[in-house]
C-alpha cells in the first residue's frame, strides 16, 4: 500500500500571482501563507538569493495542476 504525495505543480485554486508558491506549499503540505511570507523575507534579506528570477523560472517550468 503506497500513499503518494501530490506532484509539484502550480495550483489554480490557491494562487496569488501564478500559483507557484501555492503549489510548493501543497506539495509539501505546508501553509501557503507561510511559504509566501518566507519567500518574500528570504528574497529581501539575501542579496545572493534572486527571488524574482527563481519565481519566474518556476512559473515557466512547473506544469499547471488541476486544482
Amino acid at each position: 500500500m503506497s500513499i503518494s504525495a501530490p506532484t509539484l505543480s502550480r495550483t489554480r485554486s490557491d494562487r496569488v500571482v501564478a500559483g507557484v508558491l501555492g503549489g510548493v506549499a501543497r506539495r509539501f503540505d505546508w501553509n501557503p501563507t507561510l511559504v509566501r511570507a518566507l519567500f518574500v523575507v528570504i528574497s529581501v534579506v539575501s542579496a545572493a538569493f534572486p527571488g524574482l528570477f527563481v519565481y519566474l523560472l518556476l512559473w515557466l517550468l512547473m506544469p499547471e495542476g488541476e486544482g
